[in-house]
């Protein structure tokens, strides 16, 4: 009786055994889980911010263009005989410094004149009518468009060409 008793308590061992490996395997099997999780919700959280900088970034610098454009204009009109003023080589030099700031942020100048009109990156302000140019092809940039990495943050303001009214597309 006693080899009996000895078989069914080994029996149970082994069971409560099984029932510990099982309940490890699943204690473990939820660890991986829960460690997964965690991994990814911190990539997410660090996408969210990079996101949430270049949103910001945008923000500012869309600020900053008018502030751009302006020193720009101002320095087409400067007179042949102001050319070499001290204030307006600073000018220039200000203006050049915006510039390179705002291009080591990421800030890239929309390719225009010359090119076919898309509206994704461009902004139809005028359309001429016109035999020296191809149908929808830029004339001439109002508005200078600018990127922020990929993201369009302002369209160019352009012309475009258009056939004259009386002639029909080939």
């Amino acid at each position: 009786m006693e080899e009996n008793e000895i078989e069914e308590t080994l029996e149970e061992e082994v069971d409560e055994l099984e029932k510990a490996r099982a309940e490890a395997a699943e204690y473990l099997d939820q660890l991986q889980r829960s460690q997964a999780e965690f991994s990814n919700y911190k990539k997410r959280i660090e996408r969210e911010r990079e996101e949430f900088v270049t949103l910001a970034n945008g923000a500012l610098i869309s600020k900053l263009l008018p502030i751009l454009d302006d020193c720009e204009r101002a320095l087409e009109t400067v007179p042949d005989n102001l050319q070499g003023l001290t204030w307006v080589e600073g000018i220039f030099l200000i203006t050049r410094r915006l510039r390179m700031t705002l291009e080591q942020e990421g800030l890239s100048e929309i390719e225009a004149t010359g090119t076919k009109f898309d509206p994704e990156l461009h902004h139809a302000a005028v359309r001429e009518e016109t035999n020296e140019y191809e149908e929808d092809e830029i004339i001439g940039v109002l508005q200078k468009g600018y990127k922020l990495h990929d993201r369009v943050l302002r369209p160019a303001m352009v012309r475009v060409a258009a056939k004259p009214s009386g002639e029909s597309k080939e």
